[in-house]
């Protein structure tokens, strides 16, 4: 059987690694076991809070909404609903944008949809 060199896949595996580690703190950046580990964990993270910042959005959405909608004299539930009655179709991130950069906007919206309440 013939001898096989692997140094070479080695040493383009860990400076892979290195790379990915940079800016990582202490040993963190330079030794590889360690880094290698703390890139691990470093992608389990983000491909977690990739997910979770989705989520994240969509909560920040909702509670701005609800304090414009608060203002307007209805709940974020009621605003929902009465939209969904009107058949606005506005996303809560676009709602969300109303409530902060166009109060007037926002509060025509709010009185179409409390047209559509009853």
């Amino acid at each position: 059987m013939t001898r096989v060199k692997r140094g070479n896949v080695a040493r383009k595996r860990r400076k892979k690694v290195l790379k990915l580690a940079k800016g990582f703190r202490g040993s963190h950046s330079t030794l590889f076991r360690t880094a290698n580990q703390q890139v691990m964990k470093a992608l389990r993270s983000a491909y977690r809070d990739r997910k979770k910042r989705k989520r994240d959005f969509r909560r920040l959405w909702i509670t701005r909404i609800n304090a414009a909608a608060r203002l307007h004299g209805m709940s974020y539930s009621q605003l929902i609903g009465n939209l969904k009655k009107a058949n606005i179709l506005l996303n809560r991130k676009m709602l969300a944008q109303m409530a902060v950069l166009d109060p007037a906007g926002f509060s025509k919206v709010a009185e179409i949809a409390r047209g559509a309440q009853g």
